[in-house]
């Protein structure tokens, strides 16, 4: 059989390609090569894709698992169920959740430019590390009803915090920024530094500041949330639901936000009135019973009820000595009116006409 095969070939006898064949032969070469190439070129192109999906997938697993600056709007959404009433005691809640009560109607506590030592009063000192997990550490103050404190934050502004308030704020603030979130009513005494604004949040403002003294009253059962400015210059920006989306202040000026009709307003009033109450005196213009009882009640935590709709409505103007017990106060009320008074159950006031 190897014999037949060899004798075939022999016989084979090969004939030269035509021009035709030629050009044929090369065309389909060309094709095979330019294929080739293009199969080639797709293999790249999505080798590069994959390459770049995966670079933005890590970046992205890096900065989901490794923020070491999370907002204060975080923290203060996952600390919402804080009761600022929970304790009859001013309370220090801090960064490893450990809770500081301290003693006395109007308490003070003081930060080192460290944030790493806080003062409580003058004879306690605590010791903390100012971040956690790389994490900024927050601290709240809880002030409930019947009680006031001063806070010496760890850049040197000052804050009073009136009854029924509560503040969240790093024990050290960042280079760039300084912000707190507010709940409740304080004054501020903001220590200049023109390369990190302060910043005061809550829920239906932000007030930014470089160095001033204002006044800021946010509590969540009011239908008015507002700022009075004292010196200096404060901005206000407002959520988006409300009319005025930002305003700017000055000196003098009271801004006053409606929950209920949703309108941003500002007047000149007289600041001294905003602020009185950090020295014990309620200033009345023209207030209604029922604002000055709601006052009385947050500042000596005792509930006033008041039974009479249209008493209830009577206006007053004057001067509240706070530093009075409360029936000495509404006693105080009772002779500009026909309003009485009676005491129930040792720590509830009922006000009848």
């Amino acid at each position: 059989m190897d014999t037949m095969k060899k004798d075939s070939l022999k016989n084979i006898n090969p004939q030269p390609f035509s021009e035709q064949e030629k050009k044929q032969l090369k065309e389909r070469i060309f094709h095979s090569i330019h294929a080739l190439n293009r199969k080639k070129r797709r293999l790249q192109y999505t080798l590069k894709i994959a390459a770049s999906i995966t670079v933005l997938m890590g970046t992205g697993l890096y900065i989901m698992y490794n923020n070491e600056k999370p907002s204060i709007t975080d923290f203060v959404k996952s600390s919402k169920g804080i009761n600022v009433n929970e304790s009859n005691k001013v309370t220090l809640i801090l960064a490893n959740n450990e809770d500081v009560n301290i003693e006395g109607d109007s308490t003070s506590i003081s930060y080192s430019k460290t944030g790493e030592k806080v003062n409580i009063g003058n004879s306690k000192t605590i010791a903390q590390k100012t971040s956690k997990n790389k994490k900024a550490a927050f601290n709240t103050v809880l002030v409930p009803y019947g009680k006031r404190s001063k806070i010496k934050l760890s850049d040197g502004s000052l804050v009073w915090l009136n009854s029924g308030s509560k503040l969240i704020y790093p024990a050290l603030f960042e280079t760039d920024k300084r912000e707190v979130y507010l709940e409740g009513e304080a004054i501020f005494d903001v220590t200049h530094n023109a390369n990190s604004p302060f910043m005061v949040l809550s829920q239906n403002q932000k007030i930014k500041v470089l160095g001033t003294v204002f006044n800021v009253s946010s509590y969540p059962d009011e239908d008015n949330n507002f700022v009075v400015l004292e010196s200096g210059s404060v901005h206000i920006t407002y959520d988006e639901n409300l009319s005025n989306k930002s305003m700017t202040i000055s000196p003098g000026t009271k801004a006053n936000v409606s929950i209920k009709t949703k309108k941003v307003s500002s007047k000149i009033v007289d600041v001294n009135h905003y602020f009185a109450w950090r020295d014990g005196i309620l200033v009345l213009k023209k207030h209604d019973l029922q604002y000055i009882m709601k006052r009385l009640s947050r500042y000596y935590n005792v509930p006033i009820t008041i039974q009479d709709k249209d008493l209830a409505k009577q206006t007053f103007t004057g001067y509240l000595d706070l530093k009075e017990d409360v029936e000495k106060v509404i006693e105080i009320i009772s002779k500009t009116t026909d309003l009485k008074y009676k005491k129930i159950n040792h720590n509830q006031i009922n006000i009848t006409n």
